[in-house]
């Protein structure tokens, strides 16, 4: 994590102002300027539209009742194209240029939901540090007298982690398919 947060904040700035100056000193200050702001007001025109197609699309494919998983991943790239057209600089400008390009964001979307499925199907989605991992209730309820923790001195009000028991896959599924039978 530490490699990309350096190269989002200390490398690529210093890449645009690089970059910034080069252009400036081939084309001038002031045309340079003019530049990122034309970049940066035809980008903001690209992504509302493509913003907008990708929300009717996402739309359409909920009103059928299906899930518009690669809408909203494309949906994504839209919004991080538009983070990148408003942040000053002609080399966040090119990568956000390729990010409207649709083949190209179709593609990266698909590797983004292959991504996801494979942490998900893997034990559970990761983010932020936490990994959930399958946890399924016990026929306690979280209420009775005895998952009180009255140590801690809270009024009684909370309840022990104990409540919920963790189960591999194999009797989670099979707890569910007898879940199923029971209400048949």
């Amino acid at each position: 994590m530490f490699p990309v947060i350096f190269l989002l904040f200390i490398v690529m700035p210093l890449l645009e102002i690089l970059v910034l100056i080069q252009v400036g000193s081939v084309i001038g200050g002031l045309n340079t300027v003019l530049v990122l702001i034309v970049t940066a007001l035809i980008g903001a025109a690209l992504v509302r539209s493509q913003g907008m197609q990708a929300w009717q699309q996402a739309q359409q494919r909920m009103a059928v009742g299906e899930m518009p998983g690669m809408q909203l991943a494309e949906g994504i790239l839209i919004f991080v194209a538009g983070l990148m057209f408003v942040t000053p600089g002609l080399i966040t400008d090119a990568f956000a240029i390729l990010l409207l390009v649709p083949f190209i964001r179709k593609a990266l979307a698909l590797k983004i939901m292959a991504r996801m499925q494979v942490q998900v199907s893997m034990g559970g989605a990761q983010g932020f540090g936490f990994q959930s991992r399958g946890f399924q209730r016990s026929n306690r309820s979280p209420f009775d007298s005895d998952n009180v923790d009255s140590d801690n001195g809270a009024d009684g009000r909370t309840f022990e982690a104990d409540a919920f028991e963790s189960k591999d896959e194999n009797e989670q599924s099979q707890q569910l398919k007898d879940d199923r039978n029971e209400k048949k």
